[in-house]
């Protein structure tokens, strides 16, 4: 069926322009010591939340450009596919590309029989369904074997009749919370790859299954696709929307000074959802914070956030083997100029890359 010739939903640029700074939290996470950061340090040391964040957003987004066209039944599904197909695939085609280095040293760390199955599943957009092979080959690519899932079913969720009225709106979205925390607790409580107290560093089946398999995450995307329903009913325009993001922004900053404190499992799986709502909510608006986060520089790197999130290893390599920095004498400036060259990189990836593969494809594939 053809989509409907309703206009489409203006932009959001504030969340575009958070997107910004959820990609940098999380290039500082890989590549920093976080007391470098001051204040910021308990944001910067637990910056893998970012990636719920964005599979929220991805919920969210989707909803928000096709909720109309899928309650009316309109979304044609292998067109669907083939846009976020094309969207996808080329730069995650490219971070592959740009890390067969890393294909060595996975041939080290698995049997032979384990890396020919990375080898096949990965190029697939299905390795993240095998825990042991989920960060194979590029490691920030497992989210995007979640998101491929994701997008495999949303044509369905987004014909899926959500509540009207706010308060069974809530009710689904603390029911999402709950399920998205469930398996978090569960670790929690059993430890059951044997380590009471588990952080980033811990390894095993469980801890894996759990931080890079899609279904524990699928829960969080349809949080994000339920909060686009509470969004619409909502007016824009209302100015407490501002205060609620700005809200939101405190209550995060303040829950993650005490992160330490809190079970990694969940804390890494679902347990902010509830803080992450106010933000989207208010920056979704139109009030004085969005207009802040819509600053032309941040929109910018935002565009490019899923350039530096799938490539930023590829690049912070580049950098580092390059010689660049040394050649140059901006070896002295390291990390803060690398910071920066991995910014440039992702720009260029976006304009040079990733727009032109996204139209080629398109045509190509007649999405």
């Amino acid at each position: 069926m053809a989509p409907s010739p309703s206009a489409s939903p203006r932009r959001l640029n504030a969340l575009t322009g958070l997107r910004c700074f959820a990609a940098l939290n999380i290039v500082f996470f890989h590549f920093s010591n976080p007391k470098w950061f001051g204040p910021l340090a308990p944001v910067i040391n637990s910056g893998y939340i970012s990636v719920s964040f964005f599979i929220l957003l991805s919920g969210y987004i989707l909803a928000y450009n096709y909720s109309e066209r899928g309650q009316r039944g309109e979304v044609d599904a292998p067109r669907f596919w083939k846009a976020r197909l094309s969207r996808l695939y080329p730069v995650y085609l490219l971070s592959l590309i740009l890390s067969l280095g890393m294909l060595w040293e996975e041939y080290g760390a698995h049997s032979h029989f384990m890396f020919w199955t990375g080898v096949v599943l990965t190029p697939l957009l299905v390795q993240g369904w095998v825990p042991a092979l989920a960060t194979f080959w590029n490691t920030p690519a497992w989210t995007i074997s979640a998101e491929a899932f994701f997008y495999l079913l949303f044509p369905w969720i987004s014909r899926w009749r959500r509540p009207k009225s706010l308060p069974k709106l809530i009710g689904l979205l603390t029911i999402l919370w709950i399920t998205a925390s469930l398996a978090g607790l569960l670790y929690t409580i059993f430890s059951p790859d044997g380590n009471p107290h588990p952080d980033r560093y811990t390894s095993g089946i469980w801890i894996r299954t759990l931080k890079f398999t899609p279904l524990p995450h699928l829960s969080t995307f349809l949080f994000g696709v339920v909060l686009a329903a509470v969004d619409a009913v909502l007016p824009r325009a209302a100015r407490w929307r501002a205060w609620v993001g700005l809200a939101g922004l405190a209550a995060l900053y303040i829950v993650l000074q005490y992160a330490d404190s809190l079970p990694y499992p969940m804390l890494h799986d679902g347990l902010l959802l509830p803080l992450f709502a106010p933000i989207v909510l208010g920056l979704a608006g139109n009030n004085w914070l969005a207009r802040v986060f819509s600053f032309r520089g941040f929109v910018l790197i935002g565009e490019a956030s899923y350039c530096m999130y799938l490539l930023h290893f590829n690049f912070w390599n580049i950098v580092h083997k390059s010689g660049v920095l040394q050649i140059t004498g901006l070896m002295r400036f390291d990390p803060w100029i690398s910071y920066l060259l991995i910014v440039l990189l992702a720009l260029i990836t976006l304009h040079w890359v990733e727009r032109p593969a996204q139209r080629w494809m398109k045509r190509l594939l007649k999405a």
